[in-house]
C-alpha cells in the first residue's frame, strides 16, 4: 500500500481574524489538510494594534490576534479537536497557545484533543527573524514552562518547532543549519531537564514532542542528504545525551517551508520550478521525509500572494503526492555510495560546529557573544558575492536574463494581493471595544499574578491562561513580563572581519568615489541603515551595512525595531549624509514618509533617503514622487551598484558635479 501523504499546508493569515477565517475554510475545502497561521508583527512581538511601533504593521504579514475574541473569530466553524494547526509564533508563543486552548475549550474540545505545533524557537529569532522580546534566559524559561505544561496537559501538541528555516534564509550553509538547529535543541532540552518540572522517567516524552521546521533550497540532492544527516544526528544526540531508548521517540519529526531566499523578482515564473525542486529535496527520501509541507507562492518576491497563488502551491504538492508514484516505494537512496558520502561529510562538519558552540557554553552563550550571528552574516555575504561575481548562477538574475514579456506580471499591481488599508483602523477600533467591555479589575488581578509568578520559578502557563480568560491583550501580557524580564537587543553580526577581503575593480572604483566625495565635503561619508517598524528580517540591511563599510562609508546600524523618531534622532546625532531604510513587511507607505517628515522637521530634509524591500512598482513610483532618492527591490542584486548610486545621490544632494 502507498504511504500516506504528508500534512499539506499553506502559510496564511492577513488583515483580520474574520478574513483569515474565510481564507482557511476555502483552503480546507480545496484539500489542504492542516492550517499554518501567519500572525502579524505586532502579535509576534507583543504589541497591541494601537501601540506606536505597530503603526503600518497591523495585518500586513499575518493576522492580528491581540485577544481571545480575535482567536475565537479566527477559528470560527473550524473544529479544533480534529484540526492540526501550526502557529508561527515565538516570543509570544505561550500567550497564543493559551488563547488557542481557551478557544478550543469554548468549542467543547478538551486540551487532550488538540494537535498542532507552536514554533516557539526563540534562539533563531536572535539570529535571523528578529521577533524576540525578552533576553535569552527569560525567553528560554517561557519555552521550558510551555514544554513542561503541554507534555502533561496537551500531549498531542508539539510545543517546540526548532526552526532552521530562517537560518538558511539568513545565509546558513547546510552544515551551519544542522549545527545551530541541533545546538538549539540541546539548549532547550537541557533547560527542561534541569528545571525539574518533568520526572526523569517521562523525559523521553519531551524529546518525542520536539519537532523541527527546516528549509530546503534548490540544490535538492544536497538538501536530501542534509535531511538524512539531520535524522542521523538527532537519533545519536537523543540516544547518547538524553538516554532515550524508544526509537519512535528519537525519530526526527519535521515540517518544511521550502526556500524563499532563492525566489526572484526577475522572471518570477522561474520560481515555480525552483519550488518543485525544493519540495523534492524533502520528500524523495522516505527515511527522512517531511511530515508536513508548506510551499511559498511563485510571486512572494513581488508581494503578498493572492488566494489563487496559494492554491497553485497546494496543487504542486497534490500532483506530487497523488499523481506520481513517489509514495509507492521504500527509500530510493538506500545503498547509494554518493548519498552516503555526502551525508557523512555533512555529519562530520555539523559535529565539529556543534562542539565549537558547546565549548562556548552552548547556544545561548553563542547568541549573546554574537558568534553565531556573525557566522551567518559572513556566510550570507559570501553567497551574495558569488552571485554578484557570476560564480553562482541565478537564472533570470545574473544569467539568461533575456526574456519575453510575462503574462503573469503584465500588470504588476494586480499580480499580488494588496493589503487591506482598513485593517489597522479596524483592529484599533476592535481592541478599544474589547477593553471597554471587559472586567478591568479581573484583568489587573491576572496581570499582577503573572508578574508575581514571573519573579519565581513557578510555571507561567496557568497565570497566562488566567490572563486570557480575564480578557487581557497580547500587549498587556508582554508588557507585564517586560517589566520583570526587561527587553533585549541582539548583536547585529556586522562587526569584525565580515565583508569583502579583496575588492574587484567595481568596488575599488566606488571606494575611490566615496573617498573623493568625503574629501570634497571635508569629512568621511556617514551612512545610516535603519529598520523602522517591527520587521525583523534584517538580512538585507546587514548585507547593505557590510558592503557600505567595505565601500568606505562610516556605517551607523543600530539593529531592528526602531521608531521613526529614533531613526531621525540617530541621523541628527551622527550628522549622516544618507539614510537607508529597509522594510520587508509591506509597511513602507506608512513608515517611510514618517521618517522623511521627521528629517525635514529636524532640519535634515536635504539628506537623501533611499529605501529597500519588497515594494510593488506602483509604490516605488509613489515614493520617488514624494522625494525618496532611490527604491531598491530584490531585482537589484548588485550591492556594489547600490553603493555607487548612494554616493551619487549624496553628491547630488550636496551640489557636487
Amino acid at each position: 500500500m502507498p504511504d500516506k501523504p504528508w500534512v499539506m499546508r499553506t502559510y496564511a493569515g492577513h488583515s483580520s481574524a474574520a478574513e483569515s477565517n474565510a481564507l482557511y475554510r476555502r483552503n480546507l475545502e480545496k484539500g489542504q489538510t492542516g492550517l499554518s497561521v501567519a500572525f502579524d508583527l505586532p502579535t509576534q512581538t507583543g504589541y497591541d494594534p494601537d501601540h506606536v511601533l505597530s503603526k503600518g504593521e497591523v495585518g500586513k504579514v499575518g493576522v492580528p490576534i491581540p485577544h481571545l475574541g480575535a482567536m475565537r473569530r479566527l477559528f470560527q466553524d473550524i473544529p479544533l479537536d480534529t484540526m492540526n494547526t501550526s502557529m508561527t509564533i515565538n516570543a509570544t508563543a505561550m500567550w497564543l497557545l493559551a488563547m488557542y486552548e481557551v478557544a478550543a475549550e469554548e468549542q467543547g474540545a478538551p486540551p487532550s484533543s488538540l494537535s498542532g505545533t507552536t514554533q516557539n524557537d526563540i534562539i533563531k529569532e536572535y539570529l535571523s527573524r528578529g521577533t524576540y522580546v525578552f533576553p535569552p534566559e527569560a525567553s528560554l524559561r517561557l519555552t521550558t514552562d510551555m514544554i513542561a505544561y503541554t507534555v502533561k496537559e496537551i500531549p498531542k501538541w508539539n510545543p517546540l518547532n526548532i526552526c532552521s528555516y530562517h537560518l538558511q534564509e539568513a545565509g546558513a550553509t547546510p552544515t551551519q543549519e544542522l549545527a545551530y538547529a541541533l545546538c538549539t535543541a540541546i539548549a532547550v532540552l537541557d533547560a527542561v531537564r534541569d528545571s525539574g518540572q518533568v520526572p526523569e522517567d517521562e523525559f523521553e516524552h519531551v524529546v518525542g514532542r520536539i519537532s523541527f521546521f527546516v528549509n530546503a533550497g534548490v540544490r535538492f540532492i544536497e538538501e536530501t542528504c542534509k535531511m538524512r544527516a539531520f535524522a542521523q544526528l538527532w537519533d545519536e544526540i537523543t540516544r547518547e545525551r538524553y538516554g532515550v531508548e524508544d526509537p519512535k521517540m528519537r525519530r526526527l519529526r519535521y515540517g518544511v517551508q521550502v526556500n524563499s531566499l532563492g525566489l526572484t523578482e526577475a522572471q518570477p515564473e522561474n520560481n515555480v520550478q525552483r519550488i518543485v525542486l525544493e519540495m523534492l529535496g524533502v520528500t524523495l527520501s522516505k527515511n527522512a521525509r517531511a511530515r508536513a509541507v508548506q510551499l511559498p507562492a511563485w510571486n512572494e518576491a513581488l508581494g503578498l500572494p493572492r488566494p489563487w497563488d496559494q492554491q497553485w502551491s497546494l496543487r504542486l504538492q497534490q500532483v506530487l503526492a497523488f499523481e506520481s508514484d513517489l509514495l509507492e516505494y521504500d527509500d530510493i537512496f538506500e545503498g547509494s555510495h554518493v548519498i552516503e558520502a555526502k551525508v557523512a561529510e555533512l555529519v562530520e562538519g555539523a559535529k565539529a560546529e556543534i562542539d565549537r558552540v558547546q565549548a562556548m557554553g552552548g547556544a545561548v552563550a553563542a547568541v549573546e557573544s554574537g558568534y553565531m550571528k556573525g557566522e551567518l552574516v559572513a556566510s550570507h555575504s559570501e553567497r551574495r558575492a558569488r552571485i554578484e561575481a557570476g560564480e553562482m548562477k541565478v537564472i533570470g538574475v545574473n544569467s539568461y536574463t533575456e526574456t519575453e514579456p510575462s503574462p503573469l506580471t503584465s500588470d504588476l499591481d494586480t499580480a499580488i494581493q494588496a493589503p487591506d488599508p482598513e485593517a489597522e483602523r479596524a483592529a484599533i477600533a476592535d481592541i478599544e471595544t474589547w477593553r471597554s467591555e471587559r472586567d478591568q479589575p479581573a484583568v489587573d488581578k491576572a496581570l499582577k499574578r503573572l508578574q508575581s509568578e514571573a519573579k519565581t520559578d513557578t510555571n507561567l502557563m496557568e497565570a497566562t491562561l488566567d490572563c486570557v480568560r480575564a480578557g487581557a491583550t497580547v500587549g498587556e501580557w508582554a508588557g507585564a513580563l517586560r517589566e520583570v524580564f526587561g527587553e533585549y537587543r541582539a548583536p547585529t553580526g556586522i562587526t569584525g572581519g565580515v565583508g569583502v577581503a579583496e575588492a574587484g575593480k567595481e568596488l575599488t572604483a566606488v571606494r575611490e568615489r566615496v573617498a573623493a566625495t568625503g574629501k570634497e565635503l571635508g569629512t568621511r561619508l556617514r551612512f545610516l541603515v535603519g529598520k523602522p517598524g517591527l520587521d525583523g528580517h534584517s538580512n538585507g540591511a546587514e548585507q547593505i551595512a557590510v558592503r557600505a563599510r567595505d565601500a568606505g562609508f562610516e556605517v551607523i546600524y543600530q539593529g531592528i525595531r526602531l521608531t521613526a523618531a529614533q531613526i531621525v534622532a540617530a541621523a541628527v546625532a551622527e550628522d549622516v549624509h544618507c539614510v537607508g531604510l529597509s522594510i520587508l513587511s509591506g509597511s513602507h507607505m506608512e513608515l517611510v514618509p514618517e521618517v522623511q517628515k521627521g528629517l525635514a522637521e529636524a532640519g535634515m530634509g536635504d539628506v537623501p533617503v533611499i529605501v529597500g524591500g519588497i515594494i510593488p512598482d506602483s509604490d516605488a513610483r509613489a515614493l520617488e514622487s514624494q522625494g525618496i532618492a532611490a527604491v531598491f527591490t530584490p531585482k537589484d542584486f548588485g550591492m556594489t551598484d547600490i553603493m555607487a548610486r548612494i554616493v551619487e545621490e549624496i553628491r547630488k544632494a550636496n551640489d557636487l558635479s
